[in-house]
């Protein structure tokens, strides 16, 4: 698997957003003018992209928001989420950052625990979905 950074949003990252959040889990507002401004990965097995995630970041020093995280069904369940969120966490700590927050779908947020991740804050929805923010410091 390989992972390729974009400062745009590619073509790959939208077809794979428009399947997992638009498709499947019907979201209508998925993409917004962070897009313009976030940094996005894609994980292509061979030529096929299979995962991506953005990052941007916050308005304090030092703290960024990763977002976006979605992996195509016939990929799920083998830790490509785990290595792209690593991918993230190991670009963002590159360049300076010190803590990465998200707002997790509920239903994700065991995910996010496992690789370190606290909840804050109330629980949100977002179009149906109930969410809650997350950070991790990074080391």
């Amino acid at each position: 698997m390989e992972i390729k950074t974009f400062n745009c949003l590619s073509a790959d990252a939208l077809k794979i957003r428009t399947t997992v959040f638009v498709n499947e889990q019907g979201f209508h507002d998925e993409f917004d003018k962070i897009d313009d401004i976030a940094t996005h990965f894609v994980m292509y097995d061979g030529n096929k992209p299979i995962a991506t995630c953005r990052v941007f970041k916050k308005l304090e020093e030092n703290k960024y928001i990763l977002g976006r995280m979605a992996v195509i069904s016939e990929y799920r369940r083998q830790n490509l989420g785990t290595n792209l969120l690593s991918f993230a966490e190991k670009y963002v700590k590159d360049i300076g950052g010190a803590e990465l927050m998200l707002h997790s779908q509920c239903r994700a947020s065991e995910f996010y625990k496992k690789a370190g991740y606290c909840e804050y804050g109330e629980i949100e929805n977002e179009e149906g979905h109930p969410h809650i923010w997350m950070k991790k410091i990074l080391k």
